[in-house]
């Protein structure tokens, strides 16, 4: 059995090396990170600190707070080398060359203690190279792990096993790495850049060949191969500028020189335009300038004309056909629209796409034995709503196949096996007995096959196919996920809280008085809870509806003291977003379970309003400093990380965290699990102290030291006397103690006075229209 990992060395400190031991500090991992002695470097282990300070500095950020970086050691090779002994994993992120890599393992075979795990984050030098003539016992404990950038965000991670890796470290690093480092797990072969790189250089490299065949421009590409499609706003030519063309072409370059019987291995020579921007060193983001940069004080963003390399100011290209198939869900109906259009949309979309899952069908068994891998790889690498292979699913199987058939384009004999089959898609439905079952269709043996259940993680989805839901309504569903646990899943836009919400939660906690255990609030999606549904109260402040108004506010927020003092446990899992009303129901909640990824706060103030559904007052029993809490709440302040959440006091002590997103609702239900024997929810509070008049003073000098400085509107100062009136518990002398309801009741009353004025009604409308706060 190998042994516990309390300790990692990390070898090479450039933007991998760095962010992997950022991640594993985020982990609470100790790790020794080395690298080169700089010549006439201030201090010897300077390319390191480099490595430190520039994933510190660095966006989006690579630590989950600044003081995680405690967790690493800095060193260098030649005096600090012996220091691996004393580390259970030694992970090797040097420059992608042979000779560089072999001689820095010399040393590392010399050093390390017996049994500690060696692995290498290469993408595409074969193992068998780098492991070549070490000992049995050495290639025993080596594989590639192969963690994509940046290794925080990004849920993939490749694990190859070496020729001769024992299967029980294979295993057990896989393991560490779903559970401890929060990372979705895909073994691979020990082919040219494995699964993700070969699949995704096959896909951005065909984008750039049908952009110059078919005389498009930067933006156009970048607007038809974003969101439109399924894909990341990071589209195709954003994304070469954030991965650096210098590193793409080394990817392509390599992958070229290492499939010599690869169909499509033409496909894998880089543009001249790519070449020469190479060549210029306009190579992207950490360069300055790459398919775009930013120009002038007011940082405008420019792009390249790919035929002239002259930049300029970046359009927004507009296609009639996507002004109604833009917001077509679900994507796959949207898909199928747009392959269909005979425009430029099309006949640009068509041959990409069908070219991409082609090739995945090509690849398949070469690069993996199930195509279950290659769509994960995909999802979790890349950020692709959809791998290939659901892709081709989504487009409609049999009627695409046969599309590429009549074009006279061959279908891999893999696909004909297929066809004959009758099979209907590459995955369907196998549930029984209401567990969620799915199965794949095995390119191989040409017959489908169960996907193994993942214990520990939960797909809402799949419970509601499998067993239905106990309640619904179009905002959203009472699910039941069995073991007395019961699940309020949010479905709304932006799973924003509106009444089908409200009356869910409602029902939810009906059903918890008699028939469930405990309850739990979470969903699966873009973001957990973007907040209230503004639409609602700007129409209701607009018509004057004040009494409806209040009525509103005052069910939200009974409702969140429902979730507090319910007889039996509520615990909520909030993820990403979770904003406004979205924090103040985790808040109301017996404990949280939070995703890692947490960018939670309240927010009001962006649009011209305080906090009103008890969010105010649940600070004021979290935090003992006022001026920090009016600050948080004044300045609109989000975590950038659940861990900062915490030092918002977001969350509390017995407040848990996931590391692993996939494994977010199953452990909020363990959690709500263990709260169940002897649980007592107390009572409201009736003893709270606050500042008072006192506190009411501070916070006001706070608020006019800030407009005269110049940090806030003369609104945002209007915005924040009533916050401090809120904060203080209002006016009172001496050492005032007051309720919830008090506090609820002063929240209600600010949030009402604020609503009836034109200023807040134009920064709710200015977010409804842009996205975006208004300063008025």
């Amino acid at each position: 059995m190998p042994k516990p990992i309390r300790r990692v060395a990390i070898l090479g400190a450039g933007t991998m090396g760095s962010r992997i031991a950022a991640h594993f500090a985020n982990a609470r991992i100790p790790s020794l990170l080395l690298d080169i002695v700089i010549p006439n470097g201030k201090t010897r282990d300077q390319a390191a600190r480099n490595g430190v300070e520039a994933a510190l500095k660095g966006k989006p950020g690579a630590f989950f707070t600044p003081d995680a970086a405690r967790f690493i050691t800095t060193g260098n090779f030649d005096d600090d080398v012996s220091k691996i002994r004393d580390c259970d994993w030694i992970i090797e992120a040097v420059t992608e060359d042979l000779g560089v890599k072999r001689a820095l393992y010399d040393r590392v075979a010399e050093h390390r203690a017996p049994d500690a795990i060696v692995s290498t984050n290469t993408s595409g030098i074969p193992l068998s190279q780098i492991s070549e003539g070490y000992s049995s016992e050495f290639r025993e404990h080596f594989l590639g792990v192969h963690f994509f950038n940046p290794p925080r965000y990004l849920h993939l991670v490749e694990i190859i096993p070496g020729p001769a890796t024992r299967p029980e470290i294979t295993s057990f690093v896989s393991d560490f790495c779903d559970l401890h480092l929060g990372k979705g797990v895909v073994p691979c072969k020990d082919t040219p850049n494995f699964i993700a790189n070969r699949i995704g250089a096959f896909f951005g490299a065909t984008i750039q060949r049908l952009t110059t065949e078919q005389d498009l421009t930067i933006e156009e590409v970048d607007v038809l191969t974003g969101p439109l499609i399924g894909l990341p706003k990071s589209a195709s030519f954003r994304l070469l500028d954030i991965v650096g063309i210098d590193v793409w072409a080394h990817v392509t370059k390599n992958l070229y020189d290492g499939v010599p019987h690869d169909p499509f291995r033409d496909r894998f020579v880089l543009p001249p335009f790519l070449e020469e921007m190479v060549t210029r060193g306009w190579i992207g983001d950490k360069r300055g300038q790459g398919c775009y940069k930013r120009v002038g004080k007011d940082r405008a963003i420019h792009a390249i004309d790919w035929k002239t390399l002259e930049y300029h100011p970046a359009d927004k290209p507009r296609f009639t056909s996507l002004e109604n198939l833009r917001k077509l869900e679900p994507l796959g109906d949207r898909l199928k629209a747009l392959v269909a259009l005979d425009d430029k949309v099309g006949r640009f979309l068509w041959p990409a796409l069908s070219d991409y899952i082609l090739y995945a069908a090509h690849m398949t068994p070469e690069i993996s034995d199930r195509i279950v891998e290659i769509d994960r790889a995909m999802r979790w690498g890349y950020g692709h709503a959809l791998g290939p292979f659901e892709l081709w699913d989504a487009l409609g199987f049999e009627a695409t196949a046969r599309r590429i058939e009549a074009e006279g384009r061959p279908l891999p004999e893999n696909i004909h096996r297929m066809l004959w089959a009758q099979a209907k898609g590459f995955y369907r439905p196998a549930d029984t007995a209401g567990q969620p079952r799915t199965e794949y269709f095995d390119l191989a043996a040409s017959n489908y096959a169960l996907v193994e259940p993942r214990p520990g993680i939960t797909v809402l989805s799949e419970i509601k196919r499998a067993r239905g839901t106990v309640e619904s309504n179009p905002g959203a569903s009472l699910i039941d996920l069995g073991d007395g646990v019961i699940c309020c899943e949010f479905h709304s836009k932006m799973n924003s809280i509106g009444g089908d919400v409200s009356r869910m939660l409602r029902a939810g906690l009906k059903q918890l008085e008699s028939n469930f255990d405990a309850m739990i609030i979470a969903n699966q999606g873009p973001t957990f809870c973007a907040g209230a549904d503004l639409m609602m109260i700007l129409l209701t402040a607009q018509d004057e509806e004040w009494d409806d108004l209040n009525a509103l506010v005052n069910d939200f927020q009974q409702l969140n003291m429902s979730l507090k003092y319910a007889p039996k446990p509520v615990v909520a899992a909030p993820f990403n977003m979770a904003l406004g009303g979205g924090c103040e129901i985790p808040l109301h909640c017996a404990r949280i379970q939070a995703s890692a990824e947490l960018y939670i706060g309240m927010v009001e103030v962006g649009v011209g309003v305080i906090p009103a559904g008890g969010g105010c007052k649940e600070m004021i029993l979290r935090s003992r400093d006022v001026k920090k809490t009016f600050e948080q709440i004044g300045f609109a302040k989000v975590s950038a990380s659940a861990a900062e959440a915490r030092d918002f006091r977001y969350l509390r002590d017995g407040d848990r965290v996931s590391m692993n997103p996939e494994r977010l609702i199953d452990d909020a239900k363990q959690l709500a699990l263990s709260l169940v024997p002897g649980y007592a929810p107390g009572a409201p509070r009736t003893d709270i102290a606050v500042s008072g008049e006192a506190g009411y003073a501070l916070m006001q000098m706070g608020v006019w030291m800030a407009r005269q400085g110049g940090y806030i509107s003369d609104y945002d100062a209007v915005i924040g006397d009533k916050l401090a009136y809120i904060l203080s518990g209002g006016k009172l002398s001496g050492t005032p103690q007051v309720s919830e309801q008090y506090l609820l009741d002063l929240e209600r009353e600010m949030f009402l006075s604020l609503c009836g004025r034109k200023e807040t009604q134009q920064r709710i409308q200015h977010m409804l229209t842009t996205g975006k706060p208004l300063r008025n």
